[in-house]
């Protein structure tokens, strides 16, 4: 059974940074490409960064370029979302998936699925004074 886990949410200051990781059991994270989303209260889930398997390219949408980076580490299986300079708008639950699909470059969508449609159950950022 394959299951996802996204851990390193909290509450930051605006300003402030955090790491999510996701792991997995039953599955090799670094074998496959990996999405990061999010959905905040009220609001569609939006695609925030995707590590590609294809053709190894990340990519960002455009709210969080330059401020967040999404990394592997091939020793522990895991990825990784460093955030940096958040703001009250990246209050969201963060969620990871063995999937993309992310608007970047000012409107053009990218995506990548292989018929495998697993994610986590989330981990809640809350930015905030």
């Amino acid at each position: 059974q394959v299951r996802l886990v996204e851990s390193g949410g909290g509450l930051v200051q605006p300003g402030g940074s955090l790491r999510l990781s996701c792991t997995a059991s039953g599955f090799i994270l670094n074998d496959h490409t990996i999405g990061w989303f999010r959905q905040a209260p009220g609001q569609e889930r939006e695609g925030v960064s995707c590590l590609s398997r294809h053709d190894d390219t990340i990519h960002y949408t455009d709210s969080v370029k330059g401020r967040f980076t999404a990394s592997r580490d091939n020793v522990e299986d895991a990825v990784y979302l460093q955030m940096n300079s958040l703001k009250p708008e990246d209050t969201a639950v963060y969620y990871c998936a063995s999937l993309c699909g992310l608007y970047y470059n000012g409107g053009d969508y990218y995506n990548e699925y292989y018929g495998m449609d697993y994610w986590g159950k989330g981990t809640p950022v809350t930015v905030s004074s």
